[in-house]
């Protein structure tokens, strides 16, 4: 085989990578199942699409080895095939912050700028939360905590807070997080917890930013 050939081989299976993940919809979906494995149901109605149309976007990714499906009675479960692929969608998230002015603009749009915990310490913002200087509060589904989730976090789901507030002290900062930078749970809990009066910042982090940092997660 010539040189030019086997190059050309080599850069076209890298592609498939690139041709997996060029929809925004994908992408999503990859986000989705960093924090567990789903149901095609659930991942379709999570991203307000027909089913059919979830399962398509599905099988780009599983045939790009990006995705693995196992099946359970009459549904189909996914799940990433490895963490490396959690970490390429925050490396990819990254580089677009980065180098994309348009993303900036449209994070800074949907984000309570004076709530949002920028730039942390994540050893030192851990420490915080073991002493109970600070509360970290996961607003994700229950499910999704039990996956995974920050240490020293306890699950308080958006859909919770609003008749759990009584379980936050008084007094001490609250920190909400939930699947990333793209998530808006954590924005609604920090609006909704901040016109009860209490204190409380937004973490950008999800558990993939997390654990794309080198930090430990806790699954219980």
């Amino acid at each position: 085989m010539k040189k030019r050939t086997i190059k050309n081989l080599l850069y076209e299976q890298v592609a498939r990578i690139g041709k997996a993940t060029s929809s925004p919809k994908r992408l999503e979906l990859l986000e989705l199942l960093a924090q567990g494995e789903k149901t095609v149901e659930a991942m379709a109605a999570e991203l307000s699409i027909e089913i059919k149309l979830a399962s398509a976007h599905l099988k780009v990714l599983k045939e790009a080895r990006l995705v693995v499906p196992r099946k359970e009675g009459k549904f189909v479960f996914y799940r990433l095939s490895g963490q490396d692929v959690a970490s390429l969608w925050v490396a990819m998230r990254e580089v677009a912050e980065e180098h994309l002015v348009e993303l900036r603009v449209a994070l800074d749009a949907m984000a309570t700028a004076p709530n949002k915990l920028d730039s942390i310490d994540r050893k030192q913002l851990m420490a915080q939360a073991r002493r109970g200087d600070v509360i970290m509060i996961d607003v994700r589904p229950r499910a999704e905590y039990e996956q995974a989730h920050l240490p020293y976090a306890r699950s308080m789901p958006i859909n919770e807070i609003a008749q759990r507030i009584a379980e936050l002290p008084r007094g001490t900062e609250v920190v909400a997080y939930c699947r990333g930078p793209f998530c808006l749970f954590a924005e609604e809990a920090t609006q909704l917890l901040k016109a009860k009066g209490r204190k409380v910042s937004k973490l950008l982090d999800g558990v993939s930013e997390w654990q794309a940092a080198g930090m430990p997660l806790a699954t219980r």
